[in-house]
């Protein structure tokens, strides 16, 4: 169907009501610069519907789960962040969806120990704003679900940091002699996710040990095995940074195996397609994404085949123009992929950082009743962080017409840069500016690498 502009009718004299589901990189920076205009002068509703309490930046998972970094110095309450930036935000988990009336279905909110906090609520809106991210796709293979931990939010990489922390405890208390599976890391998917974790548990499990843990001799003990079904790692990346990363893992001394397609996951390892039975104490999923699950056939709207939401190149779903999705849950066309042979915008942080500065002046446009634009997506180039030890990447493809491979320094502080960026979106310079400086003056009086 073809984009068509919004025309406000004698229905909606009341404020222009915009909900924005997914309190994401996209989502929360969208409905703070909203909330910073339309909200702040009462010229809409905004409001944030979002399952979590607590945002935190989603490439930052990894070193949560290592260690490297302090959750609680880096997350944002959503509840100080809407009050602050003139937006509502609403706890709950979006079940469903009702086009006819523009109503999002909200489950009940229950607490960790079983307490209804919010019954079943609707939101009404007039325009719809879907920001849920994705997900790991385990592509049905059997033991994942059961026996593999995900990095798919706070909670869960602060789950994986404690069992390895406990994992090492347990191993300097008993007597007995260590277990085949016992200290062993087993990460399957050497995309990025994988193969930041895998760098930055080389160093921190050894900090651990540090700290008074003696009976475990971190280079003969600790083991850590990067699984990859592709033939080389970081298969989205040219390969000579690919064959730059994987000498630089296996130089820290982790076991990389590529063409390696894992078969299950057990309860005490994984066993590959070729037989091999690779024990391991943890075991991390890190390979393929997709939407959420309950996106498929969410109200007759149209789904590619990982549950994305189909957009136009305004942003719009494919089905219903006042509905718009944007970030990793929107499929959305890219022509200038692969060489000019097209495809779509990828799963990137970069991608939902612009399309929440398109959806800001895609609002503006709709509410004054005047066309939409089109989206474009500006390719960066993508940047992996290898903890202290070095960073990789192509960046600035899109400027240059070609591909710039940056590695070390200058690659890490570009890293560096994307979060800030992030940063200043949601709070603005001042607060970044003392937060950082507050970061680095806590960093020099406490461990380096988290302990409990």
């Amino acid at each position: 169907m073809k984009p068509s502009t919004y025309r406000p009718d004698a229905r909606l004299k009341a404020p222009h009501r915009i909900v924005i589901v997914g309190g994401g990189a996209g989502g929360l920076e969208l409905a703070t610069r909203l909330g910073n205009t339309l909200g702040r002068r009462r010229q809409a509703e905004v409001t944030l519907i979002e399952k979590t309490r607590t945002h935190v930046w989603k490439p930052k998972l990894h070193e949560i789960a290592a260690g490297s970094m302090d959750m609680s110095a880096h997350e944002v309450g959503y509840l100080a962040q809407s009050h602050w930036h003139h937006f509502r935000y609403r706890v709950g988990e979006m079940v469903g969806l009702d086009r006819e009336r523009q109503e999002v279905l909200v489950a009940p909110y229950v607490d960790d120990e079983g307490t209804q906090i919010t019954p079943p609520r609707t939101f009404g809106y007039d325009t719809l704003i879907i920001a849920v991210g994705s997900q790991s796709n385990d592509f049905g293979t059997p033991g994942v679900y059961e026996h593999a931990m995900r990095l798919e939010s706070a909670a869960d990489a602060l789950r994986f940091h404690s069992r390895m922390v406990n994992a090492c405890i347990r191993a300097h208390a008993q007597t007995a002699p260590l277990l085949a599976q016992q200290l062993h890391v087993a990460i399957i998917g050497a995309g990025a996710t994988g193969v930041e974790l895998a760098a930055e548990l080389h160093r921190t499990t050894r900090e651990v040990v540090a700290f008074g843990l003696d009976r475990v001799d971190a280079d003969k003990d600790i083991r850590v095995t990067l699984i990859e079904a592709a033939p080389r790692v970081l298969p989205a990346l040219p390969p000579r940074l690919s064959s730059a990363t994987e000498g630089l893992l296996r130089k820290l001394g982790v076991e990389v195996l590529t063409d390696a397609k894992v078969a299950e996951v057990l309860p005490g390892g994984v066993l590959l397609g070729d037989g091999r039975l690779l024990p391991a104490e943890l075991v991390v999923w890190a390979a393929g994404v997709k939407a959420p699950d309950f996106l498929k056939d969410l109200a007759g709207l149209e789904t590619n085949r990982i549950n994305q939401l189909v957009v136009n190149p305004t942003l719009q779903a494919s089905r219903d123009e006042n509905i718009f999705a944007i970030g990793d849950c929107a499929a959305c066309a890219w022509p200038e992929a692969n060489q000019g042979k097209g495809g779509f915008v990828p799963p990137r942080a970069q991608a939902a950082h612009q399309q929440a500065s398109h959806m800001v002046r895609q609002v503006r446009a709709r509410m004054a009743g005047k066309p939409l634009a089109d989206y474009r997506y500006r390719d960066f180039g993508s940047l992996v962080s290898l903890g202290e030890f070095s960073t990789v990447g192509n960046m600035m493809g899109g400027l240059i017409g070609g591909s710039l491979m940056v590695e070390g320094l200058f690659a890490r502080m570009m890293y560096l840069s994307l979060y800030k960026m992030h940063e200043l979106a949601l709070h603005g310079f001042a607060k970044v500016a003392l937060d950082t400086l507050a970061r680095s003056i806590v960093r020099r009086t406490e461990p380096h690498v988290k302990l409990h």
